[in-house]
């Protein structure tokens, strides 16, 4: 307990307010749940990043970037795969489009890939960024793709298949949604999708520690500067963890792609809450929950619009892929900011986290 106490001392040190008894409990709990998870070998290593009221509220490394030299996570430095809390920086990009006039939210996609296979019913970029287009997810081993396929060569793994429902009437939730969506932006601004992503997002709110994990353009920063930060991927099975297999994620970066770091992710979610990122009016669209049939489907345009269990608002995403798993959690009403980032593919302990975050929450 000495350890934490100490840590805890140093962490509130320069901040102007001192937590009160009642914080303190609060973040030891999390403290102790999370280390929990490292002593237990439940995941290999963990990053969380906590902001209130525009402050640092928590941070902290826990277990190992890399099990085999035991080098420690670094919530500000070790780069994680972030999974599909890149469909919440892509979602950011789109919004740009919207507002500059260059993508229509209500347009036909075929509007902007027109050489895209014909379905029964056509389908909206609104649709797509909801999840109710009826695009099909992942089959056998697509999951954990190693081809360098473009995006627009990707296409090929499932432009012949049929659409799963008429689009707008249900709600299947994919990552080849946001591969099309990141197609149509490509070809609406004659750009890269990663090149308007770093100009529209990456650059203007100082993400210094994300990237696009395979991308090797001249005009996107060399991912290899900062290698020494990237974490290892890991799974676990019932023998312990080992190696993720190698995947590349190019074609699907808008849908999972990004890599990042805790402290980056939550600067993200804070700009949200500062208001700096777009309109009002514009970001409504996409952190509005989309209906079916007047039904919720506690989806934006890619960002989960929901409640947790103990019904505080929410906005963000839990992302699952090969070597990564993450939360971004903002919530409005509270001023926080969450960022859980872990170097293993689905462990398995949302629930631990879930609980860790209303822990602090609960006692702040």
């Amino acid at each position: 307990m000495k350890s934490v106490l100490t840590y805890l001392k140093n962490l509130f040190t320069a901040q102007k307010d001192k937590p009160d008894k009642t914080q303190l409990q609060g973040i030891e709990k999390t403290d102790e749940l999370l280390n929990s998870l490292i002593k237990e070998k439940k995941i290999p290593g963990l990053a969380i990043t906590v902001l209130k009221n525009k402050e640092l509220f928590f941070q902290k490394g826990y277990g190992y970037a890399d099990l085999k030299d035991k080098k420690k996570v670094n919530p500000k430095r070790t780069i994680f795969r972030v999974a599909s809390v890149s469909k919440n920086i892509a979602a950011t990009a789109l919004a740009h489009m919207v507002k500059d006039g260059l993508i229509d939210l209500d347009a036909s996609f075929y509007d902007y890939v027109p050489y895209f296979p014909k379905k029964k019913h056509d389908f909206t970029i609104r649709q797509l960024a909801g999840h109710m287009a009826g695009i099909r997810g992942y089959r056998g081993k697509e999951y954990g793709l190693n081809k360098a396929y473009s995006i627009k060569d990707s296409l090929r793994i499932f432009k012949d298949d049929g659409l799963l429902f008429k689009p707008g009437t249900n709600y299947h939730y994919n990552s080849y949604d946001w591969v099309l969506i990141s197609l149509a932006m490509q070809e609406a601004s004659g750009i890269p999708f990663e090149e308007y992503v770093r100009e529209k997002v990456l650059k203007p709110l100082d993400l210094q520690n994300t990237f696009p994990e395979n991308v090797r353009s001249s005009a996107v920063e060399p991912l290899e500067k900062y290698d020494h930060d990237l974490a290892k991927f890991y799974s676990k099975n019932r023998l312990g963890f080992r190696n993720a297999m190698p995947v590349n994620n190019y074609y699907k970066l808008a849908g999972g792609g990004y890599v990042s770091t805790s402290a980056d992710i939550a600067k993200f979610g804070q700009a949200y809450l500062n208001n700096e990122v777009l309109d009002k009016t514009v970001l409504s669209e996409f952190l509005t929950s989309e209906s079916i049939n007047g039904n919720p489907t506690y989806y934006g345009l890619g960002w989960q619009v929901s409640e947790d269990k103990k019904g505080r608002a929410f906005f963000g995403h839990v992302g699952n892929g090969v070597g990564g798993y993450s939360n971004l959690f903002i919530y409005p009403k509270e001023q926080m900011v969450f960022s859980i980032l872990i170097n293993c593919t689905n462990p398995q302990i949302q629930d631990i986290l879930d609980n860790s975050i209303d822990l602090i929450i609960s006692n702040s």
